[in-house]
């Protein structure tokens, strides 16, 4: 391996955009500037543009390209799917009764408490020890009230896979919208929005080699939802606002380049499990978080105790490795992480975590290079860590 090179292993947090997916972007950062809504020519080139990705979105989650709603971010994604949908049935007089899980993003955890503050009723379903929900658990929370249940398809931070189609059997004899965050699932599992039950579901451009600064939401066709951005009207008035064009053709260049990853994830789980096995094997008192066998197969998180969170990523990031603690989203908070929390993680333990997430790019070189580097700096952190 080159001396100096650097070892990106936070694909969880973003990932480098394809060169492929920039190709197909340039025509539309330089001179395809037009803006769809426009009549004339460079207007309507841009809308084709649109149309096309909306197709190619449609075809990925086998859905009509006329339920896409194309979004600034998986964030905003996730709030429109939470508040349109409450805000629709709060129109008709009703009180709403949401489901969610402990573990959920806070791209949807956030919304849920904005809605208990004005009254909305919400469920907030436990995991167990290694993150998934209990259908039992489900079952139970369920009122007459119940318009919605939000459960996230893949974690960010423990890679855990919850049984969503199972979930979306369960809801489809009732009246409850099923909503799933599929931001992380979407480079390895099956998003077949059919198969799968659900009838909102969440992607983002820069989990999946894509650009940054764009989502997408699913909303099947006579599913009651609300705008949260008014304007001009776009995206069939459900999200005001010009639509980014190039990020859009990005997005969907992004989505394309999936079935034929999808090829690779044998090697890519390969390269997970030594990267698992050699760190519980080398560094001592040590323990994996999340479920081994449902699980992503880039995603590796681990609880070493006597060793603070931060002083890893720091110390690693000075070896020229990348790594998180969690969720980048939030990795400016002091707090632990409430996924770890929900496994029921004392709060030493949970600040004592690393994530680290591989990738397209990923070498074995580079896992060997973690191999040999981690446990030496965990034992010098432990000498002068407050947890030991």
């Amino acid at each position: 391996m080159e001396k100096n090179k650097k070892i990106y292993l936070d694909y969880a947090a973003t990932t480098p955009i394809d060169s492929k997916v920039l190709k197909e972007m340039l025509p539309y950062l330089e001179k395809e500037h037009g803006n769809p809504s426009s009549i004339y020519e460079f207007g309507q080139r841009a809308q084709m543009a649109l149309d096309k990705a909306r197709g190619n979105v449609g075809d990925f989650l086998n859905c009509s390209p006329s339920e896409i709603i194309f979004t600034g971010s998986a964030t905003e994604a996730n709030n429109l799917a939470i508040f349109g949908i409450v805000r629709a049935t709060q129109k008709k007089g009703m009180k709403p009764h949401l489901i969610t899980t402990e573990i959920e993003h806070h791209a949807v955890l956030e919304p849920c408490k904005i809605l208990e503050k004005e009254g909305v009723e919400v469920s907030y379903l436990p995991v167990n020890k290694e993150g998934l929900i209990r259908i039992s658990d489900l079952k139970k929370a369920i009122t007459r009230n119940t318009i919605l249940v939000s459960v996230m398809y893949a974690n960010n931070e423990i890679g855990t896979i919850q049984p969503i189609a199972e979930i979306g059997k369960l809801l489809k004899k009732s009246k409850i919208l099923f909503h799933t965050d599929a931001v992380q699932a979407a480079n390895y599992l099956s998003c077949d929005v059919k198969k799968l039950g659900v009838d909102l579901l969440t992607l983002s451009g820069h989990k999946i080699y894509g650009p940054k600064g764009v989502g997408a939401l699913y909303v099947k066709k006579g599913t009651e939802i609300l705008p949260i951005i008014y304007g001009g009207g776009q995206e069939t008035g459900v999200r005001s606002g010009t639509e980014n064009v190039a990020g859009i053709v990005g997005l969907a260049a992004a989505i394309k380049q999936i079935k034929n990853e999808k090829l690779k994830v044998k090697s890519l789980k390969k390269l997970r499990d030594k990267l698992i096995d050699g760190i519980l094997k080398s560094v001592s008192d040590v323990k994996l978080n999340g479920s081994r066998e449902s699980r992503l197969p880039n995603n590796a998180n681990f609880t070493i105790r006597g060793a603070e969170g931060e002083s890893m990523v720091i110390a690693l990031d000075q070896e020229g490795i990348a790594a998180s603690t969690g969720s980048a989203c939030s990795s400016r908070s002091l707090e632990p992480s409430h996924v770890l929390l929900a496994l029921r993680l004392p709060p030493p333990e949970a600040h004592s975590s690393l994530r680290l997430t591989l990738g397209r790019y990923t070498t074995e070189k580079e896992i060997d290079k973690v191999l040999e580097v981690l446990p030496k700096i965990v034992q010098r952190l432990r000498k002068i860590s407050p947890f030991k």
